[in-house]
């Protein structure tokens, strides 16, 4: 009798979070449907949506890095403080397309430095521990390189492309939706049915789990591609920076002291440095190739400079 209205009660249970379950699922669906309907077509849609990424990221983009230089206290260093810096600064800029950014000092509890803003108008913050740890021109290699990424506007299609691998994500997991509430509650609710509450060997439990699997193989792929992309960019400004200043091994020697000096622990450095790991996993997620591999390829075009002879930097040329 009591094995008989426990199967009672759980199976009122089960169908209970079925319905339940399907129920939102409708919802989500009769929601999308309706957001849907406020707009004639699909293309209307999909230049909304990317309009709506373009504008928050922008303005999160710019907002952003304001905040940043403002919430690490930076000081500007004027012309009459470091007058040599300047003029290296001047010689830097006229070699390149870039507007003359604004030059701050600041701690940043690493030997660093990062660039923020655009081609148009930025900053360079510079960590005070450069100005002892580096002789001028590889400090200049540090400047060339910020400037590179300046001149490439890299911060701002950085968070560009970040924001559209998050909407595109964003966007597929809410299409899913539906379906995860629907097998979610058939998983559940069959289980009480069959008189197993924490069973999740059923059809419906496996097709969840695939469904959740995909969907999370997706974002990482998503992320997987914006981390590339910053490697590329990353080797593209020391390529950059070498052809602007003539001297390939500067650069990778200020590289090698950085990363002597100190592991940076600092997230939002941009020539922040990584040493070489085993761990594909660790490679991959990455913003930054290793020390290793950069230096050996500023080492490449060294020789090819003093050889006459022009190397293949591949495609982030």
């Amino acid at each position: 009798m009591a094995r008989f209205a426990f199967r009672l009660v759980a199976a009122t249970v089960g169908v209970g979070l079925i319905v339940a379950y399907l129920l939102a699922a409708l919802l989500v669906v009769e929601g999308m449907r309706y957001l849907g309907s406020l707009l004639p077509s699909l293309v209307e849609l999909v230049a909304l949506l990317v309009v709506a990424t373009l504008v928050s990221t922008y303005v999160g983009y710019r907002f952003g890095t304001s905040r940043l230089v403002a919430a690490i206290e930076t000081d500007r260093l004027s012309r009459e403080r470091t007058p040599q810096l300047h003029r290296r600064l001047d010689g830097l800029v006229a070699r390149m397309d870039v507007d003359r950014p604004a030059l701050y000092v600041a701690d940043l509890r690493a030997p660093n430095a990062f660039a923020v803003g655009g081609s148009e108008g930025g900053a360079l913050v510079v960590d005070r521990s450069l100005f002892r740890l580096l002789p001028p021109p590889e400090l200049g290699g540090i400047l060339a390189h910020e400037l590179a990424h300046l001149e490439g506007n890299d911060g701002l299609t950085a968070a560009i492309v970040d924001g559209f691998a998050r909407t595109a994500t964003g966007i597929v997991t809410l299409a899913a939706l539906p379906a995860l509430l629907s097998l979610s509650g058939l998983a559940h609710g069959t289980a009480w049915i069959r008189g197993r509450p924490g069973d999740r060997s059923g059809l419906f439990a496996r097709l969840h789990r695939t469904l959740s699997n995909a969907l999370f193989a997706g974002f990482v792929l998503a992320t997987l591609l914006v981390r590339a992309r910053s490697r590329r960019r990353e080797f593209a400004a020391d390529d950059r920076a070498a052809e602007v200043t003539g001297d390939p091994m500067a650069l990778a020697r200020a590289l090698r002291r950085i990363e002597r000096a100190t592991e940076p622990t600092w997230p939002f450095a941009p020539v922040s440095t990584r040493k070489r790991t085993d761990d594909p996993a660790e490679r991959w997620l990455s913003t930054h190739p290793s020390t290793d591999e950069r230096v050996e390829r500023l080492r490449q075009r060294a020789a090819s400079q003093e050889s006459g002879q022009r190397i293949p930097l591949g495609p982030s040329e």
